[in-house]
This record gives structure tokens, sequence and C-alpha cells, in this order.
């Protein structure tokens, strides 16, 4: 079986940014009519959600504007081919490869509708091969970066020489519910931010990057209502369950340590903790349950505390940060991420 590297991440920002306490005057405005004690409550949301900026694909005085779904989704396709063309580029020129010698691409998204889907128009944009492969993914919110890279993974291993490029694209600011005052939309609303990701991994005898040693999925039973959207004639509604950080808990050995003692290693060995912020609470939840051991997310703290949660693209956000040291040979990382269904996805790699 070939071995699998990652041989270069990138990211791309959509052009707008505010701070928290710049969007902090618009939650008010917005919540004006409702009881002020609700309104104090959701302002609290926002100024303790442990996010100081955000990135989005529209101005927050037009987040804040009341649009039909079909507007908003315009501005989802438009600034989607943007950033999925752009962010492979990116890639593309750090690692010094051409859009031609992509054999496969696979796209990633959930918060928005294209058909046809992302990949289709990055091919046109850049000229990739006629016959190159693709494999759009939606529908798995922000597990779907990680189980991307599994995807590539898979196919690198049963196909060696050649490469491929997981592109995640996300826009949570175009799901933002005007009429919905539940606190999984205040919730949603506090913590999410906009981004696009890509990484190119390989199966060529010669490539560089760390290597992935294994990649799996674990499946909560009977969890499909923890998280995920509802679509309403509003657009996509948040589903996001306060259980959550306490699902995550309640499964943390049977979601890591079989996956980690069958690639021959064990947390102890694990160097480098590549987590998806999910939120605030997961991540002290996740926190938690490390820190005991010695292990530490600060990247992943950091990569909330800049960006917010970007859904599926941010553990790549994550995963670049490592990318950029000289991380010595032989240390181990570990990408974790969850997602609607409710799952946990999990990859293992080795520099």
């Amino acid at each position: 079986m070939p071995e699998v590297r990652i041989a270069a991440v990138d990211t791309l920002l959509p052009p707008f940014s505010r701070n928290t306490p710049e969007i902090l005057p618009y939650v008010d405005e917005w919540l004006s009519e409702e009881d002020d004690r609700f309104r104090r409550k959701v302002l609290k949301i926002f100024q303790n959600a442990a996010v100081d900026r955000r990135y989005g694909i529209m101005d927050i005085a037009d987040v804040f504007t009341h649009t039909s779904m079909e507007e908003k989704n315009q501005i989802y396709v438009s600034e989607g081919k943007k950033l999925g063309s752009g962010v492979l580029k990116k890639a593309l020129d750090k690692a010094g490869w051409l859009p031609d010698e992509l054999d496969v691409i696979i796209t990633v998204s959930c918060t928005g509708i294209m058909i046809p889907s992302l990949d289709a128009y990055i091919i046109n944009d850049l000229q990739l091969r006629q016959d190159v492969l693709r494999l759009p993914v939606t529908e798995m919110g922000c597990a779907a970066g990680v189980s991307g890279l599994i995807y590539a993974m898979n196919f690198l291993r049963a196909n060696p020489g050649k490469r491929a490029a997981v592109i995640a694209y996300e826009s949570p600011t175009a799901t933002f519910q005007h009429t919905d005052f539940s606190m999984a939309n205040m919730v949603s609303a506090a913590i999410f931010g906009d981004g696009a990701a890509c990484v190119l991994l390989s199966s060529e005898e010669e490539s560089d990057g760390p290597a992935m040693i294994g990649g799996e999925m674990y499946h909560y039973p009977d969890s499909t209502h923890l998280m995920g959207f509802d679509l309403t004639n509003e657009g996509l509604r948040m589903i996001l369950d306060p259980e959550v950080p306490n699902a995550i808990a309640s499964h943390f050995e049977q979601v890591l340590l079989p996956f980690l003692e069958r690639y021959g290693s064990s947390l102890h060995k694990v160097d480098h903790l590549i987590f998806h912020p999910g939120g605030k609470k997961i991540v002290q939840t996740t926190e938690e349950l490390f820190g005991n051991m010695g292990k530490q997310i600060d990247d992943t703290k950091a990569v909330l505390k800049n960006y917010g949660n970007m859904s599926s693209a941010t553990v790549l956000y994550v995963l670049n940060r490592f990318m950029n040291r000289n991380i010595p040979k032989g240390e181990q990382g570990l990408i974790l991420s969850f997602g609607p269904g409710f799952s946990a996805q999990r990859i293992l790699i080795e520099w």
C-alpha cells in the first residue's frame, strides 16, 4: 500500500471582517424589540464566545439585513467560486504543483446549495484536466474537512503516484436566521465565521510532508438530533443541542483509544493535537479531557479566537499552523473533528 503524505495546506479568508465589539451594536439593534433580560443574555453570549474576530462573505450590516434564502445563497455561490479557486491556487503555488497535475478534487461545504457543485467551477477556472475525478462532500457539517481527507487518503492508497486536493469552503453567515430567537441560533451566530482552506495530498514515492497513518469515522448511536440544519422557508436553521459537549466526553475513550491502538499508537505517543474548535464549551471539554495528560490545544483555541468556527474548514486552519512549523521527524499528530450524525472523524499523521 503506497504511503500518502500531506504536501501542502493553505487558507483564504473572505473580504469582510469585524471584531466582536464592532458586532455587538448590530446584535443589540437586531434584538431591540425583545425582552431586555434576553437581549443582555445574548450580548453576553457574544462577548464570552472566545471569538475575537470573524470574517464574512458579506459585510456585517448586510448580515443583519433581512434577505431571502435566494439572495443569501447567491452570495454563497458567487463568493464560493472566488474563494474555492483562490485557495486551491495558493496551495498549488506553495507545493509547486500545476493545476493539470491533480488527479482528484474533493470539495467540502454545507452552508449553501450549488448544483453543479463548487468543484465544477474550479475545474473550469483553473483548467484542471478533463478526466480529473470529482467528489463533492455535503451535509456533513464541521466534520467534513476531515471526512474529505479520509476520502482522499483512501483514493490515493488505491492509486499510487497520484495527487489530490481537498477544498473546504463554508459561509455560516449566509445561514444566519433573522426571525429565529432560539438559543441554538444565538450561540451559532456568536461562534461562526466564514473561510476556505485547501489540503494537497500525494501518493507519489518521493512526496514530502507528514504521512497519513490512518483515518476512520466514529458514529454515535441515536444522536442525529444533536447537530445539523433544518431547511425552512427562511433558509438553513441551525440545530445545536446543548448536550453536544457531554456527548463528546461520554464517548471520549471509545473515539480515540481503539483507533490509536489499531495503528500502533496511543494518546501518550501523540505529540500534537489538531482539533476542530467547535465552540468555547467544546474546546473547554476537550481541554479538560487532555489536560491531565500534559497535552495542550493552544492552536485550536487560537483559531477559534482569530476566525471563529468556520465549520468544515476550521480544523484545516489548525492543521495549517502545524504545517508551517519545523516539526521533528517521527512526531505524531492527531486530527479530530465532530459533526452532524453525530460523528467523530479522526486521522493519525506522522512527520
